[in-house]
């Protein structure tokens, strides 16, 4: 393989995020919330996997569609200027000139119709299809190409929303196709799990306000002051905290908060290095380890409760 060969695969590599894993993490959630006898069975297991690989196609187009846009507003060049130290250029392609617009484009329709062509699989050879399922699925696919690209959710002060219910519909989808069912608690998890992709993408939002105003991306913490955006940060914390309280009334065992401490812990940690310290890229950082935390948590309650 060339030099040129392996340094145009990293770019590719990066520009589809795939180190950054935390949606994907959804499916280990919701094959811990199925019945022991349906976790092996190989329909379900089948089904899982296809979705999965679906949803990594979908979010590489997703953002890869993303960047572009970023990049052609001007918004990526100005949040990952040279003199910037905490964010890093070679993270995004087309700013470190790695990739070009057209290979960018190229890339996301490429990886769009293989993400639909996956998902339209998953739904066929499901164990289950209701109707709620399919049309989640369905909107979960059109809104994520839509993000930043067509009518740019994003641009319209969707951004937040959308972050979280991205990671909603990412356990959702897949649990109702493997039981048919909606249940109080796959609900809850749903909803925490999204708040964890949520809770480090407003810091990063917080961190890019520049740019992000300066092209018209109306974030929170671009519309309000920075004071306001960190009352928005805090409310949306105690949401989390004030779900993890209701989830044994949604189908969760009566420890459930318990096995969450440490979530509850480090959010308010969180909020202190981001707006008392003014730490804002470490209080990131650390919301991504909060989500896997999270994920590790709702993973050993449903191992235990669901036997």
């Amino acid at each position: 393989m060339t030099t040129l060969a392996v340094t145009r695969g990293k770019a590719y590599f990066r520009l589809a995020k795939l180190d950054i894993v935390d949606y994907y993490l959804g499916v280990i959630v919701v094959w811990t919330l199925l019945a022991p006898v349906t976790r092996f069975d190989p329909g379900v297991l089948l089904t899982i996997g296809v979705f999965l690989l679906g949803e990594v196609f979908v979010i590489a187009a997703m953002v890869a569609l993303d960047d572009l846009t970023g990049y052609r507003d001007g918004s990526d060049i100005t949040n990952y200027s040279p003199d910037d130290p905490k964010r890093k250029r070679y993270r995004k392609p087309l700013v470190a000139g790695t990739l070009d617009e057209d290979q960018v484009l190229r890339f996301a329709w490429v990886t769009g119709v293989i993400g639909a062509v996956l998902w339209f699989g998953a739904v066929v050879i499901a164990p289950h299809g209701p109707l709620w399922t399919v049309v989640l699925i369905v909107g979960t696919y059109f809104f994520s190409l839509q993000y930043s690209w067509g009518v740019k959710l994003s641009y319209h002060g969707f951004q937040e929303f959308f972050i979280a219910a991205l990671g909603w519909a990412l356990v959702l989808a897949p649990y109702g196709l493997a039981t048919g069912e909606f249940t109080g608690l796959a609900l809850a998890e749903a909803l925490l799990f999204g708040l964890g992709p949520l809770l480090f993408g407003v810091y990063s939002n917080t961190n890019d306000v520049d740019g992000d105003r300066r092209v018209g991306r109306p974030t929170v913490a671009a519309l309000t002051s920075p004071r306001g955006n960190m009352f928005f940060v805090v409310a949306v914390s105690a949401a989390e905290f004030a779900l993890i309280l209701a989830v044994p009334t949604l189908g969760g065992p009566w420890w459930f908060p318990l096995t969450l401490l440490p979530t509850i812990v480090a959010r308010i940690r969180q909020v202190w290095l981001g707006f008392a310290l003014g730490d804002i890229m470490r209080a990131r950082m650390l919301g991504i380890r909060i989500h896997r935390i999270t994920v590790l948590s709702l993973v050993v309650v449903n191992l235990v409760v669901i036997t």
